[in-house]
């Protein structure tokens, strides 16, 4: 007599579509809140003194581990370097630690740093940067970049490039300039040990640290890499009566996406 089996299938219902929209949400989150944690950040730069490397209303994507800050576990696995000069960096202002500022490195740890006009004097040498004139006219506090008089010859080592206020002389103030810098103008300023000195790529235009002094290793927190996005609806340019975009088209500066910040 055949022996007769019985076979029981048991089947698993199929995800409701909500709950796999959920978990799909959820793990997009935590990927995210990682990223932001970790490895990078979005800043958004509301001033015009790192114009024209970094202009009013650009929006940062930015390093958060190439320099080493110390986290659990993936601060080992990541690739890092200790802060060069030259670096575009972010930082916590250190008079208050909720303002995020965005400067190019230019003493390190134990440098003499000494600012005459035009000339900016490391170690007793004159650091290597292109200079760009630049002319202030209008509303220039909200214009998204720097009108461009001239552009002088690039000195052997520069590779980023500086901008100036239109003057008589490379040694004299900029008209309109600051007055009241403090550190490493009358004399060569010496950074402290694990500080950084810092000064903004619109030179003329730019509070840094000849105003308020170094910025504590501890402070600084990410390398800007590009311009993930640009809008300004402040900028006088976009504010032509001809034009008849959409505002979100006319206010957002196109042409700045995927610029590197160098």
């Amino acid at each position: 007599m055949a022996e007769s089996t019985t076979t029981t299938t048991s089947t698993v219902p199929p995800k409701g579509i909500l709950r796999e929209y959920l978990e799909q949400g959820l793990i997009t989150v935590i990927m995210a809140l990682f990223l932001m944690t970790f490895i990078a950040q979005a800043v958004a730069v509301p001033t015009g003194s790192m114009q024209n490397t970094i202009n009013i209303g650009d929006h940062l994507f930015v390093n958060k581990f190439v320099f080493g800050r110390p986290t659990p576990i993936i601060g080992k696995l990541l690739p890092t370097r200790d802060i060069q000069r030259g670096d575009v960096i972010v930082f916590k202002l250190p008079s208050d630690p909720k303002v995020k500022y965005v400067k190019r490195v230019i003493g390190l740890p134990g440098d003499q740093v000494l600012v005459r006009g035009r000339r900016v004097i490391i170690n007793g040498r004159e650091l290597p940067e292109q200079r760009v004139t630049i002319k202030l006219s209008g509303n220039y506090s909200n214009r998204s970049a720097l009108e461009v008089v001239k552009t002088d010859p690039a000195p052997e080592g520069a590779w980023y490039k500086v901008y100036y206020n239109e003057r008589e002389s490379d040694d004299d103030m900029a008209p309109g300039g600051f007055h009241d810098m403090s550190f490493a103008v009358d004399e060569p300023y010496t950074v402290p040990a694990n500080s950084y000195f810092v000064m903004g790529d619109s030179r003329d235009n730019s509070m840094d640290s000849r105003y308020w002094g170094e910025v504590p290793r501890e402070n600084i927190f990410a390398r800007a890499l590009y311009v993930h996005w640009s809008f300004n609806p402040k900028d006088p340019d976009a504010n032509d009566p001809d034009n008849k975009l959409p505002r979100f088209f006319h206010f957002a500066k196109w042409g700045r996406i995927g610029t590197a910040v160098k």
